[in-house]
């Protein structure tokens, strides 16, 4: 039991706040909604973040949904080592949240043999059902 409160104040001291006196000032604020349900939104602070985001009501596409908000923005920061992060998204019902930035990881290509071999693979009929 000691072992364990131990490691919870540890974890506690290590997710404090590095710099607890430092206040960053938020430049500019906007939130704009509408009767309909769309927004508009943005802000900027003084160590360099920018946001902005658009939202919009649409019919959602499953039968058992109600309406939903499509969510359309971008936001930037400066990370630890200098490099401007830039990550624009879109997010539905039908694709949940669809992140692009250049800082983002790519899955390396498919190789020939293994993209020759998933071509031949979709042109076959679909197999019978199983018997259970």
């Amino acid at each position: 039991m000691r072992v364990l409160i131990i490691c919870a104040v540890i974890a506690l001291a290590g997710a404090a706040p590095q710099q607890p006196d430092k206040v960053i000032a938020i430049l500019k604020q906007d939130f704009d909604q509408q009767p309909d349900g769309s927004y508009v939104s943005s802000y900027e602070t003084e160590n360099g973040i920018k946001a902005e985001e658009t939202g919009t009501l649409k019919k959602a596409t499953g039968p058992d949904s109600n309406d939903v908000i499509v969510a359309q923005g971008s936001f930037s920061y400066t990370a630890p080592d200098g490099t401007v992060i830039n990550l624009n998204y879109i997010a539905d019902d039908e694709n949940g949240f669809k992140p692009e930035g250049d800082h983002l990881p790519t899955p390396p290509p498919i190789p020939p043999a293994i993209q020759k071999a998933l071509d031949y693979l979709a042109t076959l009929p679909p197999p019978p059902p199983s018997r259970a």
